[in-house]
């Protein structure tokens, strides 16, 4: 699923380091690893006096500090100023270093050090989703009357771009907003020149890739070819950008697949490239340093699908980052994983983030495998097979397991023989290696086709893949058919059959299987995700240097390719954040976020409701609010709108200790005074969750919670409640009943939520909406906010 396959695992890695002070002689034999250090904003202590921050550049305020915690002596070759990285002070306060564990027990002793982390790594979570989504050229739909994104610039943090895309081309785009502050950074392959009114923006950042491995990335191993600059060489940043703004391209395809008209959702708007991911995966560090400069820069939404398991939030640089972009108004949407449907495996949780699932289109590759005996098996892909592969009017032979090795039913590389396979249909499980690296085992080994089977863990997951033999993905239902028959027979055989693509015979938008879910297991007070969106065999650009399926021995290049994972999700709702700021530039990132959730759809293309991987109803903690729906989102009607300090306020009800909500805001604030000044607080959230404690007493069994709505839409309107509450809970909403005369009004309501009588259970979920009665012209506008209550175990 995206670069799930080609990373082999969307996950955030934790890199063990020694924590403890040891002496300076041994220190200074230890290895040298990254750290992020984070220091009170305003003001540091000095040896003799304290020294203000205007006193001073931040480069030699940084490095004072590590004057005084990296020991000089002769045996040191280089000065203490060599171990600086990154000097952040946009998005956050402090800087990065290569460190021994020693010099980081030292730093965190001296005055002025809030904190002191190791640098922590992380993994990288269309020609027809913007039609899917209700996007068209109609003159009164939501590009006109959003500008197509026109003015917005969307910063996109991943693997790089490639310029040369058509995606990225600049014609027909307005000028570079005079409020840019941007670069296009040199380098290997890439000149200042390569950017333009589309691309307007491009930066790289390996300092914290390079201190964790130190081989330059242009001279990294060949089966991993890396650009010392911007350009991209995985091909997922490329993908990415142009999902969320790339230029219109007709003919677009995959080989052949998938033919149409590309275009991104945000295809008037600005891209700006921020290279932070390489081939090991995304530091915490140039992390920090590409969210830093693109808030200097200047971008309006930042794009992040990239990230792995929740951790706390004060351990979350992603999370600390966008906190304070937030605050300067920046819209900041990031992947929710790809750790699905495990509950409460939703990463990106913080609440001023818009944290974005993943959902299935109704367009389909098929590729049926028919058996010896008759039978039919339902399977995709998008290998440019015009007509079924018979080999020369022959069935292929069936193999499965060749060699009897636990690594051959997974088709690892080399674990293959060939007098078991040669001219041979190929079986392999899905799991362990990429399903593309599963094909390119199979065809060095002299098979002919390949069928990859998921396992009972995939049930009738259908990500597919641009392999480069014939291939077709079967669902684990059709896997046990499939395996049953070649063991029911001495001589099993089968071919397949390619039927092209198919738009609109399949029942979506569903939630992706392997979409994260909630409740949040950091902040259950906040339901997360947030929405889902596109996120299943998107079609998107991809670079002329790497072959559609990712893999290095693939010679094939094309313009496009299909990934999948919440990573391709992620840019949709940048996009569409992108339109929403540029319809309502004055508007915060909190009221574009309130937009987007409040007017998605919980119902299918078919009218019926959103089902979840497995085909049940998709419940809140799948899919959040719902599936978005940008020709909504540009006029809400109604908003909920949250500051800075609210969020500040919020981390305090939820137990932080002063120091955490620090590391986190920037700000040092007295949590009990400021919850004595905010009795009742409850954060303004859109969506409403409550956790109430397993096997409470009936006064802990009810909750009131206040939210304030803003009229965004017609003056003189009126909106009336309609609950449906979750099983076994009672909601009531006073008041019932909101008038607004005139536009920009505020009215507040409270929610009180009673499940004494809910009985035993996890979880339920149900929904309150404010259906407008009166007031404007036209359509009667919805604003919906799904009612998610928990009752986690203690």
């Amino acid at each position: 699923m995206g670069l799930l396959d080609l990373f082999a695992g969307h996950v955030l890695f934790f890199l063990p380091l020694l924590l403890f002070p040891v002496p300076a002689a041994v220190a200074r034999q230890e290895p040298l690893q990254s750290y992020i250090v984070q220091l009170h904003p305003r003001e540091f202590t000095g040896d003799d006096a304290t020294v203000t921050l205007a006193s001073t550049n931040h480069d030699d305020w940084h490095i004072s500090f590590l004057d005084k915690s990296v020991p000089s002596s002769s045996e040191v070759t280089q000065r203490p100023s060599s171990r600086l990285l990154y000097s952040y002070h946009t998005v956050f306060d402090g800087f990065a270093a290569r460190l021994t564990a020693g010099e980081a027990a030292a730093l965190r002793a001296l005055p002025g050090v809030a904190s002191v982390r190791e640098d922590r790594r992380v993994e990288l979570h269309t020609t027809y989703s913007y039609r899917f989504l209700g996007l068209s050229v109609c003159p009164t739909g939501a590009w006109a009357r959003a500008g197509y994104g026109r003015g917005v610039v969307i910063g996109v943090l991943d693997t790089g771009v490639w310029p040369e895309s058509p995606s990225f081309d600049d014609r027909g785009m307005p000028p570079v907003p005079e409020r840019w502050r941007g670069a296009c950074e040199a380098g290997e392959r890439f000149n200042a020149t390569s950017c333009n009114r589309k691309l307007v923006g491009a930066r790289f950042y390996s300092k914290g890739h390079r201190a964790n491995y130190p081989t330059d990335p242009s001279e990294a191993a060949a089966s991993v070819p890396e650009y010392a600059s911007p350009r991209d060489a995985h091909g997922h940043g490329t993908h990415t950008a142009s999902t969320a703004a790339g230029a219109a391209v007709a003919g677009a395809s995959v080989l052949g697949a998938g033919t149409g008209e590309a275009r991104g959702v945000a295809p008037g708007a600005h891209v700006a490239a921020y290279k932070v991911c390489w081939f090991n995966g995304c530091f915490s560090s140039d992390i920090l340093a590409g969210m830093d400069d693109a808030v200097r820069d200047g971008v309006d939404v930042l794009s992040l699908s990239l990230g792995g398991f929740p951790i706390p939030l004060f351990e979350d640089s992603i999370a600390i980052g966008s906190f304070r972009a937030t605050a300067r108004g920046v819209s900041v949407v990031c992947a929710a994983g790809n750790n699905g449907p495990e509950p409460s495996s939703v990463a990106n949780e913080a609440p001023w983030v818009l944290t974005v699932g993943a959902a299935t289109l109704d367009r389909r590759f098929p590729a049926y495998v028919r058996l010896g005996n008759g039978r039919v098996l339902y399977g995709e892909s998008v290998y440019p097979g015009k007509v079924d592969l018979k080999n020369g009017g022959k069935e292929l032979e069936l193999v499965y397991a060749a060699g009897g090795s636990r690594e051959a039913m997974y088709c690892m590389k080399g674990s293959l023989s060939s007098a078991d396979v040669a001219g041979k249909m190929v079986v392999c499980d899905r799991g362990i290696t990429g399903r593309a690296d599963k094909g390119e085992a199979v065809r060095e080994a002299g098979g002919a086709a390949m069928v990859l089977a998921n396992s009972e863990i995939n049930r009738q997951e259908d990500s597919v893949d641009v392999h480069v033999l014939p291939a077709t993905l079967v669902g684990y239902q059709e896997a046990v058919e499939l395996k049953n028959y070649i063991g029911s027979t001495p001589r099993p055989v089968a071919w397949i059959a390619f039927g092209g693509t198919r738009l609109g015979r399949a029942r979506a938008p569903a939630v992706a299987l392997f979409s994260a879910r909630g409740p949040s297991m950091t902040n259950p007070s906040v339901l997360k995700p947030d929405v889902i969106a596109p996120g299943v065999n998107i079609i998107a650009a991809w670079p002329g240097s790497v072959g559609p399926s990712g893999l290095e021995s693939d010679t094939r290049r094309s313009n496009f390719t299909v990934l999948s994972g919440t990573s391709m999700a992620c840019p949709h709702v940048s996009g569409i954040a992108a339109l929403v700021r540029s319809a309502h530039p004055s508007w915060s990132p909190a009221m574009v976020r309130s937009a987007i959730m409040t007017t998605a759809d919980m119902t299918d293309h078919q009218g019926k409701p959103i089902t979840d991987g497995d085909g049940g109803r998709a419940d809140a903690f799948a899919m959040g609010a719902g599936h978005v729906n940008p020709a909504l989102a540009v006029d809400p009607g109604l908003v909920y709108d949250i500051e800075a300090a609210d969020y500040v306020t919020h981390l305090c009800t939820m137990g932080y200790t002063q120091r955490e909500v620090f590391k986190i805001t920037h700000s040092a604030v007295n949590c009990s005074e400021l919850l004595e000044r905010n009795e009742g607080f409850t954060l303004n959230y859109p969506s409403i969750a409550v956790a109430f404690k397993a096997n409470g007493s009936d006064s802990s069994s009810t909750v009131v919670l206040r939210r304030t709505v803003t009229n965004v839409g017609a003056p003189n309107s009126t909106y009336t409640a309609r609950v449906t509450a979750p099983a076994g809970v009672k909601v009531r909403v006073d008041p019932a009943t909101l008038a607004f005369g005139q536009f920009g009004e505020k009215k507040s309501f409270e929610v009180w939520v009673d499940a004494s009588a809910a009985g035993k259970k996890d979880s339920a979920d149900g929904y309150l909406v404010w259906k407008q009665q009166s007031g404007g012209q036209g359509r009667r506008r919805t604003v919906r906010s799904p009612i998610a209550v928990t009752w986690p175990v203690e």
